[in-house]
Protein backbone atom coordinates (compact mmCIF):
# COMPACT_ATOMS: atom_id res chain seq x y z
CA UNK A 1 0.00 0.00 0.00
CA UNK A 2 0.88 3.45 -0.73
CA UNK A 3 -0.46 7.00 0.46
CA UNK A 4 1.50 10.00 -0.24
CA UNK A 5 4.52 8.53 -0.83
CA UNK A 6 6.27 10.46 -3.15
CA UNK A 7 8.16 12.80 -1.01
CA UNK A 8 9.15 14.83 -3.71
CA UNK A 9 5.49 16.69 -3.92
CA UNK A 10 3.94 18.89 -0.84
CA UNK A 11 1.17 17.20 1.13
CA UNK A 12 -1.70 18.66 3.06
CA UNK A 13 -4.37 17.01 4.57
CA UNK A 14 -7.74 18.16 6.39
CA UNK A 15 -7.70 14.49 8.70
CA UNK A 16 -10.73 15.18 10.27
CA UNK A 17 -12.49 14.68 6.89
CA UNK A 18 -11.10 11.70 6.70
CA UNK A 19 -13.24 8.64 7.25
CA UNK A 20 -11.79 6.41 10.03
CA UNK A 21 -10.75 3.26 8.58
CA UNK A 22 -10.68 -0.25 11.46
CA UNK A 23 -7.57 -1.71 12.23
CA UNK A 24 -6.65 -5.60 12.60
CA UNK A 25 -7.94 -4.77 16.33
CA UNK A 26 -11.32 -4.27 17.46
CA UNK A 27 -12.08 -0.79 18.70
CA UNK A 28 -8.98 1.14 17.28
CA UNK A 29 -9.61 2.90 14.08
CA UNK A 30 -7.14 5.12 11.65
CA UNK A 31 -6.68 7.63 9.25
CA UNK A 32 -4.10 7.36 7.11
CA UNK A 33 -2.01 10.41 6.09
CA UNK A 34 1.68 8.87 4.81
CA UNK A 35 2.22 4.90 4.07
CA UNK A 36 5.00 2.44 2.12
CA UNK A 37 3.55 -0.96 3.52
CA UNK A 38 0.71 -2.98 4.58
CA UNK A 39 0.50 -4.05 8.36
CA UNK A 40 4.33 -3.37 8.29
CA UNK A 41 5.04 0.18 6.96
CA UNK A 42 6.84 3.33 7.24
CA UNK A 43 3.22 5.17 8.45
CA UNK A 44 1.80 8.31 9.55
CA UNK A 45 -1.28 8.12 11.33
CA UNK A 46 -3.99 9.17 13.51
CA UNK A 47 -5.48 6.42 15.66
CA UNK A 48 -8.39 6.41 17.54
CA UNK A 49 -8.84 4.08 20.69
CA UNK A 50 -12.61 3.72 21.87
CA UNK A 51 -12.96 3.95 25.29
CA UNK A 52 -11.80 0.53 26.90
CA UNK A 53 -10.45 -0.58 23.53
CA UNK A 54 -6.90 -2.39 23.28
CA UNK A 55 -4.06 -3.40 21.20
CA UNK A 56 -2.20 -6.27 21.54
CA UNK A 57 1.79 -6.79 23.03
CA UNK A 58 3.86 -6.34 20.52
CA UNK A 59 7.81 -5.16 19.22
CA UNK A 60 8.27 -1.77 17.60
CA UNK A 61 11.11 -2.90 15.18
CA UNK A 62 11.16 0.13 13.35
CA UNK A 63 10.90 2.46 16.61
CA UNK A 64 7.22 4.37 16.83
CA UNK A 65 7.16 8.56 17.99
CA UNK A 66 3.61 9.41 18.80
CA UNK A 67 1.85 12.47 20.25
CA UNK A 68 -1.45 12.16 22.60
CA UNK A 69 -3.99 14.37 20.88
CA UNK A 70 -6.79 13.88 23.35
CA UNK A 71 -7.75 11.68 26.09
CA UNK A 72 -5.35 9.30 27.72
CA UNK A 73 -2.66 6.66 26.29
CA UNK A 74 -2.02 3.71 28.48
CA UNK A 75 0.48 1.16 28.30
CA UNK A 76 2.20 -1.50 31.05
CA UNK A 77 4.69 1.96 31.23
CA UNK A 78 2.05 4.42 32.62
CA UNK A 79 -0.38 6.89 31.42
CA UNK A 80 0.00 9.67 28.74
CA UNK A 81 -2.18 12.82 28.98
CA UNK A 82 -3.50 14.95 26.33
CA UNK A 83 0.15 17.16 25.21
CA UNK A 84 2.27 14.27 25.67
CA UNK A 85 5.11 13.31 22.86
CA UNK A 86 6.67 10.19 23.38
CA UNK A 87 9.77 8.00 21.27
CA UNK A 88 9.58 4.51 21.54
CA UNK A 89 12.77 3.65 19.83
CA UNK A 90 13.38 -0.08 17.60
CA UNK A 91 13.66 -3.13 19.93
CA UNK A 92 10.64 -1.64 22.76
CA UNK A 93 7.96 -3.21 23.17
CA UNK A 94 4.29 -2.44 25.06
CA UNK A 95 0.62 -3.44 25.03
CA UNK A 96 -1.25 -0.01 24.33
CA UNK A 97 -4.81 0.38 25.54
CA UNK A 98 -7.27 3.19 26.57
CA UNK A 99 -9.69 3.01 29.44
CA UNK A 100 -11.51 6.26 28.68
CA UNK A 101 -10.70 6.46 25.22
CA UNK A 102 -8.01 8.69 23.02
CA UNK A 103 -6.43 9.78 19.85
CA UNK A 104 -3.26 9.73 19.03
CA UNK A 105 -0.82 11.05 15.82
CA UNK A 106 1.99 8.22 15.19
CA UNK A 107 5.09 7.23 12.93
CA UNK A 108 5.91 4.15 12.62
CA UNK A 109 9.46 2.80 11.24
CA UNK A 110 11.11 6.37 10.44
CA UNK A 111 13.69 5.88 13.11
CA UNK A 112 17.80 5.50 12.69
CA UNK A 113 17.83 1.69 13.56
CA UNK A 114 20.92 2.40 15.96
CA UNK A 115 18.36 4.84 17.85
CA UNK A 116 18.03 3.34 21.56
CA UNK A 117 17.23 6.79 23.30
CA UNK A 118 13.06 6.77 25.10
CA UNK A 119 11.55 9.57 25.82
CA UNK A 120 8.54 11.13 27.07
CA UNK A 121 7.54 15.10 26.87
CA UNK A 122 5.08 16.99 27.97
CA UNK A 123 5.12 19.23 25.15
CA UNK A 124 4.27 22.69 26.96
CA UNK A 125 6.44 22.27 29.83
CA UNK A 126 9.50 23.45 27.81
CA UNK A 127 8.21 26.33 25.78
CA UNK A 128 10.57 29.12 25.86
CA UNK A 129 9.70 32.62 25.81
CA UNK A 130 7.85 33.94 22.91
CA UNK A 131 9.54 35.91 20.27
CA UNK A 132 7.59 37.80 17.83
CA UNK A 133 4.21 35.79 19.01
CA UNK A 134 5.76 32.46 18.61
CA UNK A 135 6.98 30.82 21.91
CA UNK A 136 8.73 27.10 20.79
CA UNK A 137 10.55 23.93 22.63
CA UNK A 138 12.74 21.33 21.06
CA UNK A 139 11.49 17.89 21.47
CA UNK A 140 13.72 16.01 20.03
CA UNK A 141 17.21 16.34 18.06
CA UNK A 142 19.62 14.06 16.26
CA UNK A 143 21.58 13.73 13.07
CA UNK A 144 18.58 12.90 11.22
CA UNK A 145 15.91 15.14 12.49
CA UNK A 146 14.89 18.53 14.87
CA UNK A 147 11.67 17.97 16.50
CA UNK A 148 9.64 20.96 18.04
CA UNK A 149 6.49 22.45 19.44
CA UNK A 150 5.27 26.23 18.84
CA UNK A 151 2.68 27.98 20.69
CA UNK A 152 1.36 31.16 18.17
CA UNK A 153 -0.70 34.62 19.35
CA UNK A 154 -2.98 35.41 17.34
CA UNK A 155 -1.80 36.79 13.70
CA UNK A 156 1.54 35.32 15.00
CA UNK A 157 3.80 33.98 11.64
CA UNK A 158 6.13 30.93 12.35
CA UNK A 159 8.71 30.55 9.18
CA UNK A 160 10.95 27.73 8.46
CA UNK A 161 13.35 27.13 5.79
CA UNK A 162 15.04 23.70 6.99
CA UNK A 163 16.59 21.65 4.91
CA UNK A 164 15.26 17.58 4.86
CA UNK A 165 12.06 18.86 4.68
CA UNK A 166 8.92 19.57 6.39
CA UNK A 167 6.20 18.37 8.49
CA UNK A 168 3.58 20.24 10.68
CA UNK A 169 0.41 19.43 12.61
CA UNK A 170 -1.85 21.63 13.89
CA UNK A 171 -2.45 20.52 17.75
CA UNK A 172 -5.18 23.31 18.45
CA UNK A 173 -6.19 26.29 16.63
CA UNK A 174 -5.20 26.91 12.98
CA UNK A 175 -3.03 28.52 10.73
CA UNK A 176 -3.17 29.65 7.63
CA UNK A 177 -0.39 28.40 5.00
CA UNK A 178 0.04 29.21 0.96
CA UNK A 179 -3.96 31.11 1.30
CA UNK A 180 -5.30 27.65 2.90
CA UNK A 181 -6.38 27.31 6.11
CA UNK A 182 -5.77 24.43 8.42
CA UNK A 183 -7.50 23.43 11.44
CA UNK A 184 -7.06 21.15 14.12
CA UNK A 185 -5.50 17.82 13.31
CA UNK A 186 -4.34 19.59 9.83
CA UNK A 187 -1.48 17.78 8.58
CA UNK A 188 1.56 19.34 6.00
CA UNK A 189 4.40 17.44 4.04
CA UNK A 190 7.10 20.18 1.95
CA UNK A 191 9.52 18.64 0.46
CA UNK A 192 13.20 19.00 0.52
CA UNK A 193 13.98 22.71 -0.46
CA UNK A 194 10.48 24.09 0.33
CA UNK A 195 9.77 27.26 2.85
CA UNK A 196 7.04 27.33 5.68
CA UNK A 197 5.24 29.90 6.41
CA UNK A 198 2.68 29.43 8.98
CA UNK A 199 0.39 32.08 10.19
CA UNK A 200 -2.19 31.90 13.80
CA UNK A 201 -5.53 32.56 12.77
CA UNK A 202 -7.55 34.50 15.98
CA UNK A 203 -7.95 32.12 18.72
CA UNK A 204 -3.65 31.30 18.01
CA UNK A 205 -2.04 27.94 17.40
CA UNK A 206 0.16 25.31 18.22
CA UNK A 207 2.18 23.22 15.73
CA UNK A 208 4.25 20.39 16.00
CA UNK A 209 6.94 20.24 13.51
CA UNK A 210 9.51 18.10 12.58
CA UNK A 211 12.28 18.92 9.90
CA UNK A 212 15.50 17.25 8.31
CA UNK A 213 13.62 13.54 8.42
CA UNK A 214 12.00 13.39 4.75
CA UNK A 215 15.61 12.69 2.97
CA UNK A 216 15.67 9.53 5.58
CA UNK A 217 12.21 8.01 4.09
CA UNK A 218 11.98 4.51 2.47
CA UNK A 219 10.19 1.69 3.14
CA UNK A 220 10.91 -0.27 6.17
CA UNK A 221 13.51 -3.04 6.42
CA UNK A 222 12.63 -6.14 7.70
Amino acid sequence: MEINADFSLPVLVHSDRLDWQPSPMKGVDRRMLDRIGDEVARATTIVRYAPGSNFSAHTHGGGEEFIVLDGVFQDEHGDYPAGTYVRNPPTTSHTPRSDQGCTIFVKLWQFDMNDRTQLRKDMEAGLGAPVDGVASARLHEDDREVVTFHSLDSGATLTSKAPGGIEMLVIDGSVTVQGENMERNGWLRLPDGATLSATAGAEGAKLWIKTGHLRHARAPQQ
